[in-house]
């Protein structure tokens, strides 16, 4: 993923003896999106002129009276897919508007290149460093169906503490009870090497990996940890990493999902984010001797993310089951305030470290199910309306959160506990996004209604399964 111009990417896949190039591009929930073309297409003008697609069948894009659209490949982003059987070249594009020749609004892609560009306007920082812990499971087997008059799921894994008496042909044992995989070395664990050939796949196409490791529920939850980068490149990082999680899981046989809560009753999966702001190339959030030795502008930028919480988990915690993770006794954090250390407030400054540029907070609410351009976004423009607003945060809070009196837990300010309360959170608060133009409020409204129509109202109208055993019998 260096950087390269138009002619070292054709040089590169010509040197490769690339056969496809595939254009992918991020609909506006999130997920990457693609059409391939021969290596034959890939020409200097093409990086310039793009390569025209149907937006109208994009979601959050085009209505079809409007629907083409253009791509023009990121050269930053080209990277050799070791997945696919014919040797074939990845490039993350820009969408255009062929008609103005403009960006596209709401091309996620765009937003997050837009914060940068903000953030290079102002005093007091010109780079912003991202690193997110994304979480994922893995399973042996996954099944779901939802029809008029039923609906059913069930996920499996050799390690889940279920199947302990399961005729295996012989069960060898060695399962991992609830909340009890952090962290066991194999046999309990049973997918280090797995977890491995992810991390050397990701090695092999540029993401620098820090550490892997079995999280704490049972039935192979995962997390593998990448080195922090700036924003857009983290974004992209991102939707690599999830790529390669998934495509090798599938190729051994395995299933993997990064939703938040799959399994009742057991620890979801989280993108605890670390974020940091520099200047000139030097830490901006260290200061020797204050708390935490956190300077003025990370004290503010903390209180930018804690005031502006519920609207960044519109775009951070943006499904129907985020907020299944999202509840006290889980290890998910819920409390709004700020903390050195402890991981049961929503921001966190880790001391692992005493080099000033360590210096970061963690924002421990969002998941891998956002659309992590906006996301990200969302997060950094939260954190410099706090800077350039002087937003101080509540005093630090360095008790277990987890473990408070009913009236002491009221008296703290918490996350929302539905996508609905995210989504109204954000409508109502949506002006600090808007600064220097990086959104836009049709993408706002947009994201808004489609959250709403296709996944809060889907949900809300259907009958839950537990229901009939609540209320079958009245």
């Amino acid at each position: 993923m260096k950087a390269r111009d138009a002619q070292e990417v054709i040089r590169f896949a010509r040197e490769e003896r690339v056969e496809m190039v595939d254009l992918r591009f991020c609909d506006l929930p999130g997920i990457m999106q693609h059409f391939s073309v021969p290596v034959s297409q890939l020409t200097e003008e093409s990086f310039v002129e793009g390569f025209g697609f149907d937006g109208s069948s994009i979601r959050g894009f085009k209505s079809i009276e409007e629907s083409d659209m253009i791509l023009k490949p990121d050269t930053n982003t080209a990277v050799i897919d070791p997945f696919r059987q014919h040797k074939t070249l990845n490039i993350n594009c820009f969408v255009y508007d062929p008609v103005t020749g403009e960006p596209y609004s709401r091309d996620p892609r765009y937003v997050a290149r837009k914060a940068e560009a903000y953030l290079g306007t102002l005093e007091f920082a010109d780079t912003a460093y991202f690193g997110p812990e994304a979480e994922f499971f893995i399973f042996d087997d996954v099944r779901y169906q939802q029809d008029e008059h039923s609906a059913s799921y069930s996920v499996d894994s050799i390690e889940g503490a279920w199947n302990s008496d399961r005729a295996e042909g012989p069960n060898l044992g060695h399962k991992l009870p609830f909340k009890g995989g952090y962290y066991p070395v194999p046999p309990m664990d049973k997918f280090q090497d797995l977890r491995s050939e992810m991390v050397l796949n990701m090695i092999e196409l540029g993401i620098e990996i820090e550490v892997q490791h079995h999280e704490v529920a049972t039935a192979g939850q995962a997390e593998i940890d990448m080195r922090f980068d700036t924003l857009l490149r983290m974004a992209d990082k991102l939707m690599l990493y999830k790529y390669v999680v998934k495509s090798v899981a599938q190729r051994a046989g395995y299933t993997a999902t990064f939703m938040p809560k799959p399994l009742f009753q057991d620890n979801g999966s989280g993108m605890h984010t670390h974020q940091s702001l520099w200047k000139d190339g030097d830490p901006s959030f260290y200061q020797k001797g204050n708390y935490a030795d956190l300077s003025d502008i990370g004290r503010w930028y903390i209180g930018g993310i804690l005031a502006h919480g519920p609207a960044i988990l519109g775009f951070a915690a943006p499904t129907t089951n985020s907020y299944k993770r999202l509840v006290p006794g889980y290890e998910a954090p819920v409390n709004l305030v700020y903390s050195q250390r402890n991981r049961s407030a929503a921001c966190r400054i880790p001391m692992y470290s005493l080099s000033p540029k360590a210096k970061r907070v963690e924002f421990r609410c969002p998941d891998a199910t956002s659309n992590p351009y906006l996301a990200f976004s969302a997060m950094l423009m939260a954190g410099l309306d706090g800077v350039r607003n002087k937003i101080e945060p509540p005093e630090p809070d360095d008790r277990d959160l987890f473990d408070l009196s009913r009236d002491e837990a009221r008296a703290l300010p918490v996350v929302p506990s539905s996508l609905e309360g995210a989504l109204q959170a954000l409508r109502d608060d949506q002006q600090f996004l808007l600064e220097g133009g990086v959104f836009t409020p049709d993408l706002i409204d947009t994201w808004i209604d489609y959250k709403l129509f296709n996944e809060a109202d889907a949900i809300r109208l259907r009958p839950h399964p537990y229901e009939f055993q609540l209320y079958y019998n009245f």
